[in-house]
C-alpha cells in the first residue's frame, strides 16, 4: 500500500512541478530516490494531491543541494514526522512522531535503502531524548511522564528495531535525557524535575540492578557530555532558566563505584546545553535579567572552556532563548541553536535575527543570521563546506566558506531548496 502510494505521490509532484532550484535529473541507483548522496527532511504536512498535508520525509540530493519529486509517505505508520536520528551505521532513520492526545509517542523505523517505512512503535508516554546504541539496533528513550504503576512517573525504555518492540522499561522520575558514554556500556539519565543524575548499566538491565543514582548538588540539570575516553561527565544545572536557582557545571568521575561529583561550577551566562570539541567545553545558555532589552542586545552567553578547564572561561554573547543545539561544522565554525528566542525583524538600520548564532572559533566572532524562527535542526554536510538549519519550518543552506568580511549577519549561500510543507529536522543519510 505504502508503496502504491508513494508512487501516486511522485506521479503528483512530477506533474505540478514541485521541482526546485533549477530541475532535477535523476541519477543511476537502486533506490527510489536515485541518489547517492542524500539528506532526509521531516515535513508533518507534506501537499497531499487533494490539499491538506501528510507526514513524509523529504530527500535532498546533498551534493548539488537538489529536491528530489520523490518523497516517503509516513501515513498509515505515524502521526506526525518530527525529530530524527540515524542509527550507527545509517540503514535507518528514525523519525519520531510527537505525543498527541493519548499522550504517547511513536516512532517510525525507515529503511535508508529501499526508501520507505518498514515498520514502527509506540511509546508510553513522549520523548525528546532517544539514541541508538552501538550494535545498531538497540534503542533508548527517555520519558518524563511516563506511567509506572505504583511508582512516579518516569522511565526508560529499551527498544529492539528488528522486532520494532520494546524490551525493558526502567523505571526512573522524571527521567527526561538520555546520554550515552563513548564506550556504550553506560548511560546517564538526567531528571530535571527531580535534580537527579542516574547511570543505567545496559549490561544489567535484566537483572533489576542497572541503576546507580549519582550523589551530588544538581540544579534542574538538563544536560550532559562527555570526555572522549568517557571518565569524566560535564552535567548541566540549568539553574535560573529553569526556575532554579544556579546555573552551573558538575563533573561527575566515572571511574569510580559510585561516580562520584564535584560541587557545582558556577556558569553566570546559563547552562542548557553543551560540547567538548577540540579539547575545549562549549556551553549555551540564557541567564534572566529582568530588565534588559532584548530585542536591542543579545541576551544568551556562550561560555568558553578552554582545555576543559572549568576554572578559565570566556564568555561571548549569543541570541537568546532556550539552547538546546550546538553543533560543529566546517571552517571552525559552531552552529548554536535554540526555540523560543526573542525574533528581531529586520528595519532599515537594524539587521534581523532569529534563533540562530553561529561562534567562529580561530577568530572569536559572533555572527547571527537573518532567519527568524526557531532552530529545530542542524547538519553538516560531509565534505563540504555547507550546513542545512532547520529554521522556523524552513530548509536552510549555510556556505561556511563564504568571506563575511567585518559584516555580523550570516548570509545563506545563493543556491537554496525550496520544501512544501513545514520542516521540522533533518539529517545526512549517507557517509
Amino acid at each position: 500500500m505504502i508503496r502504491t502510494l508513494s508512487s501516486f505521490f511522485v506521479l503528483i509532484l512530477l506533474s505540478t512541478g514541485l521541482i526546485s532550484c533549477g530541475g532535477y535529473s535523476r541519477p543511476k541507483t537502486t533506490n527510489r530516490s536515485g541518489l547517492t548522496f542524500r539528506a532526509f527532511v521531516s515535513n508533518p504536512v507534506s501537499p497531499g494531491p487533494n490539499g491538506g498535508g501528510f507526514p513524509a520525509l523529504n530527500v535532498i540530493d546533498a551534493k548539488k543541494d537538489l529536491i528530489s519529486p520523490f518523497v516517503i509517505p509516513l501515513f498509515g505508520t505515524i502521526g506526525s514526522a518530527g525529530m530524527m536520528i540515524e542509527t550507527p551505521k545509517r540503514d535507518r532513520t528514525l523519525v519520531l512522531s510527537p505525543a498527541g492526545n493519548s499522550g504517547n509517542s511513536s516512532i517510525a523505523i525507515v529503511d535508508n535503502a529501499t526508501e520507505s517505512a518498514s515498520s514502527s512503535v509506540t511509546l508510553p508516554g513522549s520523548t525528546e531524548s532517544m539514541f541508538v546504541a552501538a550494535d545498531n539496533n538497540t534503542l533508548y528513550a527517555a520519558m518524563p511522564a511516563a506511567p509506572i504503576a505504583g511508582l512516579p512517573a518516569g522511565a526508560v525504555v529499551q527498544v529492539n528495531l528488528n522486532n520494532a518492540a520494546i524490551t525493558a522499561t526502567i523505571p526512573l522520575p522524571g527521567a527526561r535525557f538520555v546520554v550515552p558514554t563513548p564506550s556504550g556500556n553506560q548511560i546517564l539519565v538526567i531528571s530535571d524535575t527531580a535534580d537527579t543524575v542516574t547511570v543505567i548499566s545496559p549490561a544489567l538491565i535484566s537483572t533489576g540492578s542497572a541503576l546507580t543514582t549519582v550523589s551530588g548538588v544538581f540544579d534542574n540539570p538538563v544536560w550532559a557530555v562527555f570526555s572522549s575516553d568517557g571518565s569524566t561527565a560535564y552535567v548541566m544545572n540549568c539553574g535560573p532558566e529553569c526556575g532554579g536557582f544556579a546555573a552551573g557545571i558538575v563533573t561527575v568521575d566515572m571511574t569510580t563505584t559510585p561516580p562520584q561529583a564535584s560541587l557545582p561550577v558556577p556558569v553566570s551566562g546559563g547552562a542548557t546545553t553543551g560540547l567538548l570539541s577540540g579539547g575545549n567545553l562549549y556551553v549555551a545558555g540564557t541567564l534572566p535579567l529582568p530588565g534588559t532589552d532584548c530585542q536591542a542586545n543579545l541576551c544568551g552567553t556562550l561560555t568558553v572552556f578552554p582545555g576543559a578547564n572549568l576554572l578559565a572561561p570566556t564568555s561571548f554573547p549569543i541570541t537568546d532563548g532556550y539552547h538546546d543545539r550546538l553543533v560543529m561544522a566546517p571552517n571552525n565554525q559552531l552552529f548554536i541553536g535554540s526555540h523560543t528566542c526573542s525574533n528581531v525583524i529586520a528595519g532599515p538600520s537594524i539587521p534581523g535575527r532569529g534563533c540562530l548564532s553561529v561562534f567562529n572559533t580561530g577568530g572569536n566572532t559572533v555572527y547571527t543570521a537573518a532567519q527568524n524562527g526557531d532552530v529545530t535542526g542542524i547538519q553538516p554536510i560531509s565534505n563540504r563546506a555547507v550546513v542545512y538549519v532547520c529554521e522556523d519550518g524552513i530548509l536552510t543552506i549555510y556556505d561556511t566558506a563564504l568571506d563575511l568580511g567585518n559584516q555580523r549577519q550570516l548570509q545563506p549561500q545563493k543556491t537554496q531548496v525550496t520544501i512544501s510543507g513545514q520542516v521540522v529536522d533533518v539529517k545526512q543519510v549517507d557517509f
